[in-house]
């Protein structure tokens, strides 16, 4: 299955996808915040980010879920392509990459070097480009996969994103993204507000990963098992049920599809300032995380969790 950018780098849609996304960057809304600050002139509004992209890394990653890093992870073989971006337009405060996302640790790159890593990645033998916290970036790396098809990348790209997305951003990206990774975080918007500054979360999150969905549909895998398209969601299981974890499948099971690969993550460790709230200073407890997962498996999801 060809990765579908290619499409549209032919029929020269692609060309004017990145003159619009571009165009929304003068007074930024490419997110919910909305801050209509104009990046191209040096301005920069809550994500601290203007035009020019800065990356922290850029390497196969073997730690990614299953379909995405393939059979060959135990071998040191394939892998994700991650190109991890700095910068956020959440402020998690339990953020465990919180020397990326809020200090914005990396370097500056231009799309032409951005690509000759994406290329440098697809010689590697990784099996997609996984774009991890892109929102705040979407023009620039659709810009910089454009150079990188004209020097013959051809592998699934993956949106990885903390869910607080604009529905007309992710429209922007049909066509361009194979594979849609978000968080959803939380169902309750005291939390959302709480934890990371965003009380509208649960909302604008459900309205893009509805589109997202409709985009790409359950996660497709190739007879090695490698995911060509769809949708993986992570869920973080939070001390408390914080997350609100039972609205959150009822939305993924009853709005999108009892198919849908979840990952529901055992994986959260107070980190960032999470000590300052009493309530997120621990993990969250093995009977916890045991709930989360029956919460889902009653609503009819199967997929992701028990793999």
């Amino acid at each position: 299955m060809c990765p579908a950018y290619l499409k549209l780098y032919d029929d020269g849609e692609l060309d004017m996808r990145i003159d619009e996304l571009y165009s929304i960057i003068q007074s930024c809304v490419l997110c919910p915040r909305e801050c209509r600050k104009n990046r191209l002139k040096g301005e920069t509004g809550y994500c601290r980010s203007g035009e020019t992209l800065v990356v922290s890394a850029i390497h196969p990653h073997f730690g990614e879920e299953g379909p995405l890093v393939g059979p060959g992870r135990l071998a040191g073989a394939g892998g994700s392509g991650t190109i991890f971006l700095a910068g956020c337009n959440l402020g998690c405060v339990y953020c465990q990459n919180y020397d990326i996302s809020h200090l914005g640790e990396g370097r500056q790159i231009s799309p032409p070097e951005l690509a000759e890593g994406m290329i440098k990645l697809q010689n590697l033998g990784c099996h997609n480009i996984n774009f991890v916290t892109p929102t705040h970036f979407v023009p620039q790396l659709v810009k910089s996969l454009r150079v990188a098809i004209e020097n013959g990348l051809n592998i699934p790209i993956v949106y990885n994103c903390g869910g607080y997305e604009s529905a007309n951003t992710i429209r922007l990206l049909d066509g361009i993204v194979d594979i849609y990774m978000p968080d959803i975080k939380y169902s309750d918007s005291s939390k959302s507000e709480k934890y990371s500054d965003a009380p509208d979360y649960f909302q604008r999150c459900c309205e893009a990963v509805i589109g997202m969905h409709r985009q790409v549909g359950d996660l497709e895998l190739d007879g090695r098992g490698i995911a060509r398209r769809g949708m993986l969601i992570r869920h973080l299981v939070l001390p408390g049920d914080a997350a609100g974890s039972e609205d959150v499948f009822k939305f993924i099971a009853e709005k999108l599809s009892r198919d849908t690969y979840v990952n529901i993550m055992f994986q959260y460790r107070p980190m960032f300032r999470a000590g300052e709230f009493k309530e997120l200073n621990r993990s969250p407890s093995l009977g916890e995380f045991q709930k989360a997962i029956q919460m889902a498996r009653d609503f009819g999801l199967h997929r992701g969790f028990t793999e």
